[in-house]
């Protein structure tokens, strides 16, 4: 006979309890515990061993040298930028996770990219938190022309699943997964028990129907992806949509990809007509006007090289301990660089205090910046302008010392499109095969007094440091 029983869950991280407690164990939230009740059959369930000798005892496993390579046709999602950060497409049979803080354009982005692939595909747009109505206003801002979209307005993951089965599309969108509701669960909507069991319902028949699924996931105050791990496991990708409420500018970058490179970025402006992909996302990042504490470095996103300004700026302190506030750049990482350059250049740094931003809200955390981020704090410490068309590429070591970095030769190209003219580097790598490829003019350092020299074009004599 059925039997119920209980067990209390976590909201937050989906750990799982006998008895409740007011913190959980694992993730250290406080009353995020929840009980949940379940249905359990109790069965008995006897066992036979099998007659069968192992060598007649069938066997599902093949030769891997065997199997035939199959070719992969991947779906054109309409957007150049978003092509570029799935690896070259949708995957038929793929699930793809895209989060992002609210408002941020994460269904303007679907809806409009749903509207270009049915031109030529079969596309089912479900939308679990706006009615059919709403959907269709943004749409008729967003598209101009007739489409086949399939709109379907609902919750029910019943529903969901027999209207996929019935069309069977070549593309669906679920919009967002923490709307969708099993009726065979107490829990509500968007707890951790919903999302997994739907998340596993979707995923079954996706890779069942050939179906490339795009679920939109919602984020914490934290701004990581709200409901458990599991989901981020068990999708092929995972999307992150950022940008600053204040900007224009959008960013797609893919966290995790298992049919394209990982931490590849799509650049997008957000119009009137909705987003639009930036071609050269560069422009974004660079500013024409020259002054003291402005250095411009090359970081490598997935495959792509982007042109960044960077900003510090350098001032006497009143406070007995100066700050150090940064933007787009760990403040540890301000913090290591800082000490290098009072140690190393003699600058009595921990006298002022410290501001240091990314142009445009880009993130950087390669190393590879570390040279623009220390020109910059000198060029504004010493009131000295970095001449203009000058790139600096880098890794600091706590010795002073400059490593090399990877990607020079692609870092250097995308320099000289934009019309650079110098390039800094560490010294240590075939300069001569670079001269031959780059028309730029290369200069090489083996640590960070010659770099700064050469960035600021002092001479090492009237230098004080």
């Amino acid at each position: 006979m059925a039997r119920n029983s209980s067990f209390f869950i976590c909201q937050s991280c989906g750990a799982q309890t006998q008895q409740y407690f007011g913190k959980c164990s694992s993730c250290g939230d406080w009353n995020s515990i929840i009980e949940q009740s379940v249905h359990t059959l109790n069965r008995r369930r006897n066992f036979q061993a099998p007659t069968l000798s192992s060598k007649q005892a069938p066997h599902r496993s093949e030769p891997i040298c065997s199997l035939k390579e199959l070719p992969v046709k991947r779906i054109n999602s309409g957007f150049g930028e978003f092509d570029r950060v799935l690896g070259g497409g949708l995957v038929p049979g793929s699930l793809v996770l895209i989060g992002g803080d609210p408002g941020i354009g994460k269904s303007t982005l679907l809806l409009k990219s749903a509207n270009e692939m049915a031109h030529s595909n079969s596309v089912l747009y479900v939308s679990a938190e706006e009615s059919t109505q709403q959907v269709r206003l943004r749409w008729m801002r967003l598209a101009s022309n007739e489409s086949s979209l399939q709109l379907l307005a609902e919750t029910d993951l019943d529903n969901v699943l027999e209207e996929l089965k019935a069309l069977k599309p070549s593309v669906a969108i679920i919009d967002s997964i923490q709307a969708l509701h099993d009726n065979n669960l107490s829990s509500a909507p968007g707890s951790v028990s919903q999302v997994r069991e739907c998340s596993n319902a979707l995923q079954m028949l996706a890779k069942q129907e050939e179906i490339a699924l795009i679920l939109v996931g919602h984020v914490t105050k934290e701004g990581v992806l709200a409901g458990p791990k599991v989901l981020e496991h068990l999708v092929d990708a995972v999307l992150t949509f950022e940008g600053d409420r204040f900007a224009s500018h959008r960013l797609l970058r893919a966290v995790k990809n298992r049919y394209g490179a990982t931490q590849e970025l799509g650049v997008f402006e957000m119009r009137g007509e909705g987003l639009v992909e930036v071609k050269n996302p560069s422009e974004l990042f660079l500013s024409d006007e020259a002054a003291s504490g402005v250095s411009t470095i090359v970081a490598y996103e997935g495959t792509r090289s982007l042109l960044v300004d960077l900003q510090a700026l350098v001032s006497s302190t009143t406070y007995a301990s100066p700050r150090r506030t940064t933007t787009g750049v760990e403040t540890n990482r301000l913090h290591q660089i800082l000490a290098v350059l009072e140690k190393h250049l003699n600058l009595t740094l921990s006298r002022y205090d410290c501001y240091l931003a990314v142009a445009g809200g880009l993130e950087v955390e390669e190393p590879a910046a570390d040279l623009g981020i220390a020109a910059a704090i000198v060029s504004s410490y010493r009131n000295i302008t970095i001449p203009k068309g000058t790139v600096l590429i880098g890794e600091l070591g706590l010795g002073g010392q400059l490593r090399p970095v990877g990607q020079l030769t692609q870092r250097l190209q995308e320099a000289l499109r934009l019309g650079f003219q110098r390039a800094i580097i560490p010294q240590g790598g075939d300069i001569k095969e670079l001269k031959n490829i780059i028309t730029l003019e290369v200069l090489e350092a083996s640590n960070i007094s010659e770099a700064i020299i050469l960035a600021l074009k002092t001479d090492p004599k009237d230098a004080t440091f």
